[in-house]
């Protein structure tokens, strides 16, 4: 019967979904965020390098307090 078939798509859907799901724990795990930055644009990767370039972490919140203050000879 038609019925037959939910097992199988079943699995097969639960398969299908796991490698998405786990991403979030391997980026939690890896990149100490569980989102990756989107790269599509050159406005993102200028601001990814500058983020990484002033404070080596480009995931956590940067504000003023993260540029280092320029010394004055």
């Amino acid at each position: 019967m038609w019925f037959e078939i939910l097992p199988g798509a079943a699995i097969i859907t639960v398969l299908l979904s796991v490698p998405i799901y786990a991403m979030y724990g391997v980026q939690k795990l890896t990149l100490g965020n569980a989102f990756r930055r989107n790269m599509d644009e050159r406005f993102s990767r200028v601001m990814y390098q500058r983020d990484f370039r002033l404070t080596d972490n480009p995931y956590l919140m940067n504000g003023l307090d993260a540029i280092p203050d320029e010394k004055k000879e």
